[in-house]
């Protein structure tokens, strides 16, 4: 019985298909060997990939999201008013045979010039922005706790059982306790002076919790955690003070329409 072959039309005729990665990116603009050209990755790498795409008379361009690799080659096409489709990795995989980047980039450039590639969703320029101030106190949340726990640690190794006569080591009583060990403070009795008006426990339990053994390299450790865990507090701040201005500036530009 011979094999029927089944005919696929074409949907994007002046289109384009990127390989994209980490030192180069392999560009197909059809299937023959004259039409892959390799470029790099700096400014004037990408610059000159798009002017070969616009003398070739392209009009779309399908990309691989690879890693963050992508991005700025993305922004740059972007700007020249390229249409630009984003994939997920997963739906352009050539299966049979060895693979090289000159079939990738011809087997994408194929895929999409059948119209089977769907582009992955991309936010807007607002929302991208936000997302990475927001990435960014989650980062500086993550180290302050880090320093928070091996506060603890050195508290413990101390023998100076904060834990246990307060509920939060980092709380108004917790951090001025550390702050005034950190700056050369030992006494139990004169540590616990700064217990808070709302601290449950009162200061002589406080000051038996804090009779430590005074080691000093525990100390030098607890204070370069104690310094880490306040750096991070303030950039946890910054980031809050750009959130709000980022926040405010957006709506001084796109106030609500009253009706």
């Amino acid at each position: 019985m011979a094999r029927k072959s089944i005919k696929m039309d074409i949907i994007n005729p002046y289109c384009a298909g990127i390989d994209v990665g980490s030192r180069s990116h392999f560009v197909a603009i059809g299937q023959g060997e004259d039409e892959v050209r390799e470029f790099g990755v700096y400014a004037e790498d990408l610059e000159a990939l798009a002017a070969w795409l616009l003398e070739n008379g392209i009009k779309s361009v399908a990309l691989e999201s690879t890693g963050n690799y992508w991005q700025n080659l993305y922004v740059e096409l972007a700007s020249h008013g390229l249409d630009l489709i984003l994939c997920n990795g997963k739906f352009t995989k050539n299966i049979k045979g060895k693979k090289t980047d000159v079939q990738d980039c011809q087997w994408i450039q194929r895929l999409h010039s059948l119209g089977l590639l769907s582009s992955s969703f991309l936010p807007d320029e607002m929302t991208e922005k936000l997302r990475s101030y927001t990435r960014q106190r989650s980062n500086m949340l993550q180290l302050a706790a880090e320093a928070s726990h091996k506060m603890q640690k050195y508290l413990k190794l101390l023998n100076f059982r904060l834990d246990v006569v307060v509920s939060d080591v980092t709380g108004l009583t917790g951090l001025k306790i550390i702050d005034a060990i950190c700056k050369g403070d030992l006494d139990p009795h004169s540590l616990a002076k700064h217990r808070h008006h709302n601290c449950r426990k009162s200061e002589q339990e406080i000051a038996k919790a804090l009779k430590g053994n005074n080691r000093e390299d525990y100390l030098f450790g607890l204070k370069q955690e104690y310094e880490s865990y306040q750096f991070y507090q303030k950039k946890v701040w910054e980031c809050d003070k750009k959130i709000n201005q980022f926040f405010k500036a957006q709506i001084t530009a796109n106030p609500v329409k009253k009706n």
